[in-house]
């Protein structure tokens, strides 16, 4: 079993997506830990703002076929994939941690994502998983967030349903 950290966001009813998207994956996976949500300006482009949150889990499943299953999900959720990558969405679910794994994919898969320079992916994170080591520059998840500047990404505390 691997231990794996996804980031998730909604922009578009994410008091109704998140709260799907989470049945379904404790439905699959089992036991979760969730981090709290989080509401944030949209970043790349102009619209509502995202909520977003991490969940750590365990999987048998190998990183490609987690992301395929992702991917499924997020379809079943109404995500749209006629439309430019940086726009709205129901649902955004993406793979920040693969165990200590390094590896890029088909689909968007790459581990660890790039993404974790956002605070909205890094703190949730660091709420869940704070001793966790980037496999890459060999820190933890507090480390970083201790040494992000926070105060150029403002963030509140976004109660789901």
């Amino acid at each position: 079993m691997a231990r794996v950290y996804l980031s998730l966001g909604s922009n578009v009813e994410p008091q109704r997506y998140l709260p799907a998207a989470l049945d379904e994956l404790r439905a699959r996976f089992g036991a979760l830990a969730v981090s709290p949500a989080y509401r944030t300006k949209s970043v790349g482009f102009e619209g509502p703002d995202f909520v977003n949150l991490a969940v750590g889990l365990d999987t048998d499943l190998p990183p490609q076929a987690l992301n395929d299953w992702l991917h499924a999900l997020e379809n079943r959720h109404g995500r749209r994939r006629d439309v430019p990558r940086y726009s709205d969405r129901t649902l955004d679910v993406d793979i920040v941690f693969y165990d200590q794994l390094v590896t890029e994919g088909t689909e968007h898969l790459q581990v660890p994502r790039d993404e974790l320079k956002h605070a909205f992916v890094l703190r949730p994170i660091a709420d869940i998983a704070p001793d966790f080591v980037h496999p890459v520059s060999g820190r933890s998840m507090a480390e970083l967030w201790a040494a992000f500047p926070a105060d150029t990404a403002p963030m509140t505390v976004e109660p789901l349903a």
